[in-house]
């Protein structure tokens, strides 16, 4: 299983939401187990620049390349990258 966390700021604090909700349609992709997308609750102050979390679970290598390949993730990509700051993304495998 591959776990896919993703990590984003947003350039201004009032386009957080639009972050977070433009994220949210990357769950209609088919390929993954599981998909969220949260906003960080911001308890740790080493960490209060990151705004949403992206986490989700993929069966293998080949379910994260099809969902990276749907064209919704492009469109979404496109339509969240100009109101983000940071992304930072981890693919862990975890049995």
């Amino acid at each position: 299983m591959i776990r896919h966390i993703v990590f984003f700021s947003a350039r201004r604090k009032a386009d957080v939401e639009a972050v977070r909700t433009g994220l949210l349609a990357l769950g209609e992709i088919p390929h993954s187990r599981h998909f969220e997308v949260m906003l960080n609750t911001k308890v740790d102050p080493l960490s209060d620049e990151i705004d949403v979390v992206v986490y989700a679970e993929f069966e293998d290598e080949a379910a994260l390349a099809a969902y990276k390949a749907h064209p919704l993730y492009a469109e979404t990509t496109s339509r969240v990258k100009p109101l983000r700051e940071l992304r930072y993304s981890a693919d862990i495998v975890a049995s």
